[in-house]
């Protein structure tokens, strides 16, 4: 009996000596299939980001503003993880990264997100927020999941531009089972009128602000009489009224939704079908279809919601460029460059950075993985949260330093989770880590608090967030000792000394290496664990304190 007891002992020395080499292994993180050493300039990069840093020089230098110095890259890259993935860097990811020459790093990590499912699922859920909001819709003629998960799938592929992923969202016809994109019309529908109709006050409402960055909702009910509102053309402006926004309403007033084949658009009379009671009218009137500025591009062909597609994506309509813009800014910064994210004025003026990403944007294809590296490039966003003269709050205005935003709940729990794993948490992982995951994020993201679709407003951290931070079950659970699940008790075991035990926690939770101050502390302290049993709980208390930090909980 003994014999097999040292033979099952030995086994797992093994297995455990086995797991303390792959501690740090990086073999696992591949070399981005579309990454070479020359991006930047081989695809005509440089310049356009040099244009737009001047821009951005030109107004520091006309304010004269201080610009913050350059971050380190491992802060620009733990940026751009949260940004694009909403989670930080994983351990074994930072490690490969340290492998890249310095001057590659960015584009290789951009180059890996791209490849990486995470992205797709990460930013689809966030555009869907903009489409067809965070709640669940009528009952049976929604599908909020396929339609994230269709948008996920044109964002992995990389096949679509932005402009055509939005006229099928727009133009679609189907049922909303098999044809996920006309979720975005579904969602409005009736469910107390007879054969379910979408509502094309919403849908109009919805397409203006998401796709467009233009607020003429406030014209639902009246003029504009604040001067808020300015259509027309460029060389004619003009003050919004009523019959704007019903017009554009009228596109969305011949389509039916049936039971078998879905949304359809009714070609006979359907420039009839939308009516309306104007203020100050006595009867309904019949609206006819009409986009509500730069009309010149308006060309009637095809159905009614294939027009307004076309206009609304039309190479010629700034503000469907601008609003693309505008969001990719928003997602990677935390804030858009125009405020707020979707009232962007047609005629201006307009932020520095802005038209020139629309311009390439446009130039481009609408190819949205082009105009993250432009912003990725870009002065802007490579620029330090801090400096070594004083900040003010026009600093952060005019973007000379990085701003300081709190992360959203899902970005707390994906770093949290990311974190407390040594290895990656991605598509390629075992699906039990992949549940687990799932399930502990969502617990914590509705004990946290969703922000909904209002997404990029500034809105102050409150004591049950930061009690849940503390004493919540997430926390506690993903940094208590547990050599299977838990970092913190894998790099307590099998890292080789006190001082690599702390710079690989700092690098997990943190995404970056302890300061020499930093690191003295922590070493005096680790140099009291006389035990095994010691040096665990040494790191357990270090994890702990780390994700309780406010450098862990804000992106910087």
């Amino acid at each position: 009996m003994w014999k097999r007891h040292l033979l099952f002992l030995i086994s797992c020395l093994a297995g455990f000596s086995a797991l303390g080499a792959n501690l740090l292994r990086t073999d696992r993180v591949r070399t981005p299939r579309h990454f070479h050493s020359e991006q930047a300039t081989a695809t005509g990069l440089s310049d356009v980001v040099d244009r737009i840093d001047g821009e951005f020089e030109s107004v520091w230098a006309a304010s004269g503003l201080q610009q913050a110095p350059k971050a380190p890259s491992l802060q620009i890259v733990r940026r751009l993880a949260l940004g694009l993935m909403g989670t930080v860097p994983s351990l074994e990811e930072i490690r490969a990264l340290q492998l890249v020459p310095p001057d590659q790093q960015i584009d290789w990590w951009l180059s890996r997100v791209f490849e990486d499912r995470r992205y797709a699922d990460y930013i689809a859920e966030r555009l869907a927020r903009a489409y067809v909001g965070t709640e669940d819709g009528p009952f049976l003629l929604f599908r909020r999941r396929r339609f994230v998960s269709w948008i996920s799938d044109q964002l992995h592929e990389g096949k679509t531009g932005y402009g055509e992923l939005v006229s099928h969202i727009i133009a679609d016809q189907g049922l909303w089972t098999d044809k996920p994109s006309v979720n975005f019309v579904t969602v409005t529908s009736d469910q107390n009128r007879d054969g379910n109709p979408p509502d094309p006050i919403r849908l109009a409402a919805r397409t203006t602000r998401a796709f467009l960055g233009v607020r003429i909702d406030c014209l639902q009910c009246h003029d504009d009489r604040l001067g808020k509102v300015a259509l027309g053309t460029a060389t004619e402006p003009r003050e919004g009224t009523q019959i704007d926004f019903h017009e554009l309403a009228a596109f969305f007033g011949g389509v039916g939704n049936n039971g078998l084949t879905g949304i359809r658009d009714e070609p006979s009379a359907a420039k009839d079908r939308y009516r309306t009671r104007l203020l100050h009218a006595e009867n309904e009137q019949i609206v006819e279809p009409r986009v509500p500025f730069q009309r010149e591009l308006w060309r009637e062909e095809g159905t009614l919601r294939q027009q307004l597609a076309a206009w609304v994506t039309h190479v010629e309509n700034r503000a469907f460029a601008r609003m693309a813009v505008n969001r990719v800014w928003a997602l990677m910064f935390g804030k858009p460059l125009v405020q707020p994210i979707d009232d962007i004025p047609l005629f201006g003026p307009f932020p520095p950075g802005l038209e020139s990403l629309a311009d390439d944007f446009v130039a481009n294809g609408y190819d949205l993985r082009r105009l993250i590296r432009l912003i990725a490039h870009s002065e802007v966003f490579q620029a330090d949260s801090r400096a070594a003269f004083e900040l003010q709050p026009m600093h952060e205005d005019l973007w000379a330093v990085f701003p300081l935003i709190r992360l959203r709940p899902e970005q707390v729990a994906g770093s949290v989770l990311q974190a407390a794993s040594l290895n990656t948490i991605d598509a390629q992982s075992n699906i039990l880590w992949q549940l687990l995951k799932f399930g502990q994020q969502n617990d914590f993201v509705q004990a946290y608090g969703d922000m909904g679709e209002d997404e990029f407003t500034d809105r102050g951290g409150t004591i049950p967030q930061r009690l849940l931070m503390m004493n919540g079950d997430l926390i506690k659970e993903r940094t208590e000792q547990n050599i299977v699940l838990n970092a913190s008790s894998r790099i307590a075991l099998f890292a080789p000394d006190h001082r690599t035990a702390i710079e690989s926690a700092y690098l997990a939770v943190l995404t970056r290496r302890p300061s020499s101050t930093e690191a003295a502390h922590f070493e005096a302290e680790f140099a009291e664990a006389r035990t095994a049993a010691d040096r665990l709980q040494a790191v357990e208390d270090l994890y702990w304190t780390l994700m309780n930090s406010t450098e862990f909980l804000w992106n910087h």
